[in-house]
């Protein structure tokens, strides 16, 4: 490469073991390649010194890709002060690297991003698909999504899978499902396994369920433990348990407390309580109520284990699990514990919410739990909004129609129409993205507990 303004330089070639004789001579008679390669040459020795001192005899003759590396060396051993020196006069000269690194360098060190942003533009102008990534970024979280969206094409057209999936939750935001399906579509065929999952759940949530699998059969080439999972319940409502157990195990090797405590079922249906304890119990151990629950069940039923299973149950019940809180009081009835088996028995936690919601349902929830945890964002919670759109499709099922169901279920339960005209339009947005902006953690919480008054008001669970 060559500073501004000048006739660009034919590649410098790459140097040889052996070319030192030759390259020191021509180096030392002022030629800014052969010092340039020099530098390079003592770096693959880990002589830094050396290469800093060639690199820098290279830079003072014109050589570009010395001033970038002289801003490599310094950023690693040197001080920040040269490195940012050195960048900028690469960066100054046309180097779309340098001036992406720049750019990182003035935003993460210096706190810097005005200058930071200028940088990063002079780079993705010059083609870096990084910097043009890192413009979108500060793009959104600035609020200029115009610009993200443009920052985030130009990276998508340079190969950045990341920024094309990143479009695809910008475009399901504001409800455009022709984008959704355009970028989340290209980022899956480029390798990105997040897009091929949430590729999975849109087609789940459009009722495409043959579609959906496909997708979750690609997202779990890479191992996406939420793929797995998926095709675990699909495996499971085909009633094949062996290939269920494999995907939800997979899942559940992640960390997963839900797909641990779906293998630790599955493996009670296969009669391997061995495989069904250890799942039970790592789910239960990561605070899974429903799981401490089962563990306690199992220990009792299959093991003999009353002790554990009391344990258990305790475990569970403190965490608002009624029916470990019923059991428990049982048992410590039976052992003549019977104060505090009053106090669990006299008042157990509610009822909790243990359907599972139609499969467009759940994909519904998931998506909009990650799109509202994006870019360090609050994420709503995937349970919540489950429990919210399955009370509403539970709650209504009786009514053929439905032009007035507000009025319907207002009559039927005596809620204030302000709480059940907001449990709609959460669910509205849920459902159809982009008719309002996304639900607040505080107005999720709101509206379920609407969604848990209604059902007690109308006695359904």
């Amino acid at each position: 490469m060559a500073w501004q303004g000048e006739v660009a330089a034919p590649s410098v070639p790459a140097p040889r073991v052996g070319d030192e004789p030759e390259l020191l001579a021509a180096a030392g008679a002022g030629d800014a390649q052969a010092a340039h390669r020099l530098g390079k040459l003592y770096a693959q020795y880990g002589d830094r010194a050396a290469a800093k001192h060639w690199w820098e005899r290279a830079a003072e003759g014109g050589n570009l890709d010395s001033a970038y590396n002289l801003g490599v060396w310094h950023e690693m051993h040197g001080s920040l002060v040269d490195a940012v020196s050195w960048y900028e006069l690469a960066a100054g000269a046309g180097d779309a690297e340098a001036a992406s690194n720049l750019a990182t360098l003035l935003l993460e060190q210096r706190g810097d991003p005005d200058r930071a942003r200028r940088w990063y533009e002079v780079a993705a102008h010059g083609g870096s698909s990084t910097a043009a990534r890192r413009l979108a970024l500060m793009c959104e979280d600035a609020g200029e999504l115009a610009a993200a969206r443009e920052w985030h094409r130009t990276a998508a057209a340079e190969g950045d899978m990341a920024s094309a999936h990143d479009l695809g939750f910008l475009a399901y935001a504001t409800g455009d499902d022709e984008e959704t399906v355009r970028w989340w579509e290209y980022a899956a065929r480029g390798g990105h396994p997040d897009s091929a999952y949430c590729m999975g759940l849109y087609l789940h949530a459009s009722r495409d369920p043959e579609g959906a699998e496909a997708y979750y059969r690609l997202a779990a080439k890479s191992e996406h433990p939420g793929a797995a999972s998926q095709l675990g319940e699909i495996a499971l409502s085909m009633g094949d348990l062996r290939i269920a157990r494999a995907w939800f195990e997979q899942a559940a090797g992640a960390g997963r407390g839900y797909d641990q405590r779906m293998a630790g079922f599955v493996c009670v249906e296969l009669r391997d309580c061995a495989a069904a304890s250890h799942w039970f119990g790592r789910a239960a151990a990561g605070g899974d109520a429903e799981a401490a629950f089962n563990y306690g069940l199992l220990l009792i039923a299959e093991f003999g284990d009353l002790a554990g299973g009391q344990h258990w149950f305790r475990q569970a019940a403190r965490a608002g699990h009624r029916g470990a809180a019923v059991e428990l009081g049982g048992l410590l009835s039976v052992a003549g514990e019977l104060g505090e088996a009053q106090e669990w028995l006299s008042d157990p936690p509610p009822p909790t919410w243990g359907r599972h919601a139609e499969p467009e349902l759940a994909a519904r929830a998931e998506l909009a739990a990650a799109a509202t945890g994006r870019r360090g964002g609050a994420a709503l919670d995937v349970g919540d909004l489950t429990e919210v759109l399955g009370t509403w499709d539970l709650v209504t099922r009786p009514l053929h129609d439905h032009s007035d169901v507000i009025g319907w279920l207002v009559g039927r339960s005596g809620l204030h129409p302000s709480a059940i005209e907001h449990l709609a339009s959460v669910r509205g947005t849920l459902l159809r993205p982009g008719t309002a902006p996304w639900p607040s953690c505080g107005e999720i919480e709101y509206v379920l507990a609407t969604a848990r008054d209604l059902r007690k008001r109308l006695g359904v669970r």
